[in-house]
């Protein structure tokens, strides 16, 4: 995936936001490999790219669902590579977080794809390599993650106010 100037179509990967935010990511690249997860990529700057807040992405293996890289919403390029046994297991440490932004679920058979994807306590799941809230549904998360939904029908909710009036018994059925 290149890395480089988001304005260059050839680029996939494009700057963090800012230097602080940057040096955040690193100081969660530190603590995984700190607390014992192999580092298989990234987790460096790029040398071809001095200027900017650029940071190749991390892949971790041999990672525990209780480190920081594997708990927190780390909001960067930092990739978790965690071993299970089987399905059940996949959904429960999936399960196991805080946060619940958003997940994915790659399959073959689209109902299997869809029955794990329920199971996943977050408020977005893509399946294979399907865009986030596609099509112009809502977005958002479950959990701690976000704050309500964006977009679709229920994006418009938070900017309502529901209100009941009560009429008689007695007016006739086409008023209400």
């Amino acid at each position: 995936m290149p890395i480089g100037d988001p304005h260059d179509p050839a680029t996939e990967i494009g700057p963090l936001v800012s230097d602080r935010h940057r040096n955040r990511i690193e100081g969660y690249v530190a603590s995984g490999q700190a607390q014992g997860a192999k580092l298989v990529y990234g987790g460096t700057r790029p040398a071809h790219l001095p200027v900017g807040y650029y940071l190749h992405p991390a892949v971790f293996c041999d990672v525990g669902n209780d480190m920081a890289i594997a708990r927190d919403e780390i909001f960067g390029p930092v990739l978790s590579v965690i071993a299970y046994g089987d399905e059940v297991e996949a959904i429960q440490l999936a399960n196991d977080s805080s946060y619940g932004l958003g997940g994915s679920v790659y399959a073959d058979d689209p109902q299997h794809a869809l029955h794990l994807a329920g199971q996943l306590q977050t408020g977005t799941c893509a399946v294979n390599d399907a865009p986030f809230a596609g099509g112009g549904g809502p977005f958002g998360g479950a959990k701690a993650s976000g704050l309500g939904r964006e977009g679709g029908r229920d994006g418009l909710y938070r900017y309502l106010q529901v209100k009941s009036i009560a009429l008689p018994a007695s007016w006739p059925a086409e008023t209400t």
